[in-house]
């Protein structure tokens, strides 16, 4: 499959809980066919203290992916609402 979304586009999540939020793509996951979008679907992971990470200890939030399906280029999206 031919993904048009590429790392660094705007994207507006146009399905699912997060709809109507807009952020700027982190990471395209090809075989999972999902994508990591800047400040969208945030989720909150454990990370034991350990040498190598320390000051990172605790409750960490960081962005969580979204499917491929359900993201839209924000050109596309403002195009599509003006018409």
């Amino acid at each position: 499959m031919k993904y048009k979304i590429k790392r660094g586009d705007e994207v507006v999540v146009i399905a699912g809980a997060h709809k109507g939020q807009r952020g700027k793509v982190l990471e395209v996951l090809r075989e999972q066919e999902r994508v990591v979008i800047e400040g969208v679907n945030m989720v909150k992971r454990h990370r034991k203290a350990t040498k190598e990470n320390d000051p990172d200890a605790g409750i960490v939030e960081r962005e969580g992916s979204v499917h491929y399906s359900n993201v839209m280029k924000a050109d596309r999206y403002d195009s599509r609402k003006s018409a």
